[in-house]
């Protein structure tokens, strides 16, 4: 089973020079063993996973199942460049567990951000079929998967995600905001967990200036990882103003206070 980071940067993709080694694809992740792919968010990254899962012709994969944090623009961005999803013999699951919001309609969400004003090709036409899985639970379970939701602090809503799965616990907690201390909800959900991929994107003094934009600080994911006795720890979610010797900074100063953590880099991999 393997982990892949394929975006690690929030709010936008950047792509100067001194981008390169962390990368400057927004959010997506992906969890893979022999046959069935779990994603995590379509920010550009996602980009790359289809090409590389294209490229291979792999249909002995028989599951792919998107799952979704929230719908921010850095966190869908990618989907319509989702080569495999125009492969009409494929067929694909999107999936948010958790909301329960009168209004929400996972499909919609989909069809708006590819209407003929923002995108040329519109969701019936691609080609893939689209199950849409609008679970109002925070439970998802199939034959080798469980995935519990925790909603966290975030405009517009947001939710964890709790990832059980041979053996191994891995948590996925980006865009949060930690408002009059650590969030309870964030431990519980991260408790005992073998990696937590948990978002910073400022260091504590910026978090100072950016109150209810929605997001964490690199001290406040330690903390998290503490408190919840992890044993991994990830952060991303980069600013897309924070260039390679800056996160390079920021890591040698997290590992002063959490010794076994680690910045994610696009294209990072993780064996389990």
């Amino acid at each position: 089973m393997k982990l892949k980071f394929y975006g690690t940067r929030g709010s936008i993709p950047i792509c100067e020079q001194s981008f390169q080694k962390y990368g400057g694809n927004t959010t997506c992740i992906a969890l893979c063993n022999a046959k069935n792919v779990y994603v995590f968010d379509s920010g550009t990254g996602i980009r790359n996973l289809g090409n590389e899962y294209f490229s291979n012709h792999n249909h002995s994969l028989t599951n792919v199942i998107l799952f979704f944090s929230h719908f921010h623009w850095d966190h869908i961005q990618g989907f319509p460049f989702f080569l495999p999803a125009y492969d009409p013999s494929r067929e694909f699951t999107i999936a948010t567990i958790g909301r329960n919001d009168d209004y929400f309609d996972l499909k919609a969400i989909f069809e708006n951000q590819m209407r003929k004003e923002f995108f040329p090709v519109p969701l019936e036409k691609m080609g893939a079929k689209f199950n849409f899985i609008q679970e109002e639970t925070n439970l998802f379970k199939n034959d080798e998967v469980k995935i519990i939701s925790s909603e966290h602090n975030h405009p517009g809503r947001a939710f964890s995600y709790r990832i059980a799965i041979e053996g191994k616990i891995i948590v996925f907690v980006t865009d949060v905001e930690h408002i009059d201390g650590i969030d309870p909800r964030v431990v519980a959900i991260s408790k005992d967990a073998d990696i937590l991929i948990h978002e910073a994107q400022y260091t504590p003094e910026e978090l100072v200036k950016h109150k209810g934009w929605g997001h964490s600080s690199w001290m406040q994911a330690i903390e998290v990882a503490k408190l919840a006795n992890v044993k991994k720890l990830f952060i991303t979610h980069h600013d897309p103003d924070h260039d390679d010797n800056f996160l390079d900074k920021i890591e040698v100063e997290c590992k002063k206070h959490f010794l076994n953590v680690e910045l994610a880099k696009d294209n990072l991999e993780v064996e389990l």
